[in-house]
Order: structure tokens, then C-alpha cells, then sequence
């Protein structure tokens, strides 16, 4: 998420309380957890695990619950509970704003686009041209749909992402500020779920398909020309690159990236990258070839403890 105008180091760390090491006109260009993080953002780090990831991040200013030595270009700011103030920072420049209206009168459509009944439209949504939007379906503040888009009924567009810090006696929610950004041609099929960013935006590219009953998890990247069959599920921060096949309920685990033109089979589990232009099945998920293999070896062994 983007700060609009830029913010200075020093009024950051006064909306939190907070001491901080940098020139006090340090500028801040956005907010970004570490997944998303770019030049210009703040970002914050709170287990010493993660220390070093998001000190030699692109991140230009780090909320740290420790103090050290300020690595050059960079700004710190001091908490005692970063986390906290990431969501305090999120909640200041990204509030939630109730609807007025079934659809926002600060929301923008297109010329020739399809508004069917019972559909809600949130604050500052953008919808292209030529689009037709089902009944039931519910879009999200500030969810951005390209041209000739077909959303149809039951889809919910920018619900929260699933990021939670667990606490000793409740999960503490990270609350999203991000958005859903849907390309072009792209076709979301009955009841599915696309979360938006936490803090950056999650894409769906141009062209692609979505079958009934798909799940998109936060700030997850897909490629253009894409397909997923009904029921695929896809945790947050996922990269699926273009031409990419995902059969039914294929499973994929987060923060990892399917190349181009890779194709899973179905109720396939994804737990590591995958190479593009190969075929893939099974749980964990391995070259086709080799598990249908290994399944047919498998056939095998009742005949071979016979012979034993």
C-alpha cells in the first residue's frame, strides 16, 4: 500500500510512540509486510529469526523490537511490539469505511458493464467495460476489475487475508490494506473467494479462468491464461506464473511459485515450488510420470510378498 503523499520518518514514528534512528525527513513511500516489501517501504520484524531477512530487504524503514546498529539507507523504528503498530500504521492510512449504499457512490463502471441485482459494490471500486457481474456477488472496497470481465453469482472479491500472530490467549489479526486487482478477459466462477493484499494487492492476470468454489489467499500473483478446475485452494502469497493448470482441489501451501505452463492433476498437494512445463500429481506432489509410476510399483507388492 502506497502512502499518498509520502510520510516522514519522524511523524511515523509519532502516530506510534515511538523512538526511531534516521533523519527525521526520511521519507516513507508505503506500507508492506516482508513478502511484498519494496524501496521506499516501512515493513516490521519481530522474532530474531527474521532480523536479517528485513534488515537486507528492499524495505528503506523497519519497525524492530530491538535496538542495533542502522544499516546504511535504511531508518529504524523502535517498539516493543512491532506488530502491533504495523496494524495501528495499516488501520491509520487504510480505516475502514461502512457502505452507505448497496453500491458506493464513490465506486466507478464502465460503459456497458452488467450490474445484476443484489450486487454489492464497496468504496472506490473501479469496474472496466463490458463486464457482467451475477447476482449475489459482493466486491470490496477499493477491488479494481478490468474489461470484459464475467464474476459470477455467490463471488466474494477482497474479503480479509487469513495472517494472524498468535498471542498467548487469542489470535491477533494483521489487518488487511491491500487490494484485489482482476485483469482483463479473466472469468471468476460461482462462490469463489480472492482476498485481497494485506498490504500489497492480489492479481489475478489477464485472460484467466476460474471454475465454482476456488479460494485465493492473500496477495497471491497469477498469471495471465491461467485455469483452475472447481475447488482448487491457494494460500497467501503464492506466484503462479502464466499458462498454468491447476485441476480439481489441488491444494497449493504458501509463498511459493509455480512456473509457466506447469499442469496439475487433481486433489494434488503443492507444499514446494514447481518448475513450469512439466506435469505434476500427487500428495506431496512429484512429476506425473514418476508417481503413476511409483502407484503401479505399488499394485505390484501383494503378488511380490506371494512369492516371498
Amino acid at each position: 500500500m502506497q502512502f499518498n503523499p509520502n510520510q516522514k520518518l519522524s511523524a511515523i514514528a509519532k502516530m506510534i510512540n515511538a523512538e526511531f534512528d534516521g533523519d527525521p525527513d526520511f521519507l516513507i513511500k508505503g506500507i508492506n509486510e516482508i513478502h511484498k516489501v519494496q524501496h521506499g517501504d516501512i515493513t516490521f520484524v519481530d522474532h530474531p529469526k527474521y532480523y536479517d531477512k528485513a534488515l537486507k530487504s528492499n524495505a528503506s524503514t523497519i519497525i524492530i523490537n530491538k535496538k542495533i546498529n542502522r544499516p546504511n539507507g535504511k531508518a529504524l523504528i523502535y517498539s516493543n511490539d512491532p506488530f502491533r503498530d504495523f496494524v495501528k500504521l495499516i488501520k491509520k492510512f487504510r480505516p475502514f469505511q461502512p457502505a452507505s449504499s448497496i453500491i458506493s457512490p464513490t465506486a466507478t463502471i464502465g460503459e456497458g458493464t452488467t450490474i445484476q441485482p443484489n450486487v454489492f459494490v464497496g468504496n472506490h471500486v473501479k469496474i472496466g467495460k463490458n463486464c457482467l457481474i451475477h447476482s449475489n456477488t459482493s466486491i470490496y472496497d477499493h477491488s479494481i476489475i478490468g474489461d470484459n470481465v464475467i464474476i459470477h453469482s455467490g463471488a466474494v472479491i477482497g474479503a480479509d487475508g487469513f495472517y494472524f500472530k498468535r498471542r498467548p490467549d487469542y489470535q491477533d489479526k494483521l489487518e488487511s490494506g491491500g487490494k484485489v486487482v482482476i485483469e482483463d478477459h479473466v472469468e471468476i466462477g460461482a462462490c469463489c473467494t480472492i482476498d485481497r493484499g494485506v498490504t500489497g494487492d492480489t492479481i489475478i492476470g489477464w485472460g484467466s479462468k476460474m471454475d465454482n468454489h476456488i479460494h485465493i489467499g492473500h496477495d497471491c500473483e497469477i498469471g495471465k491464461r491461467c485455469l483452475f478446475a472447481a475447488q482448487v485452494g491457494i494460500s497467501g502469497c503464492v506466484t503462479v506464473e502464466d499458462d498454468v493448470i491447476l485441476w480439481g482441489q489441488v491444494g497449493v501451501q504458501k509463498d511459493l511459485t509455480i512456473g509457466k505452463g506447469a499442469v496439475v492433476l487433481g486433489q494434488s498437494g503443492i507444499a514446494k515450488s514447481l518448475k513450469g512445463g512439466t506435469a505434476y500429481f500427487g500428495s506431496p506432489v512429484q512429476e506425473a510420470r514418476k508417481k503413476m509410476k511409483e502407484i503401479a510399483a505399488l499394485k505390484k507388492l501383494p503378488e511380490i510378498f506371494k512369492k516371498l
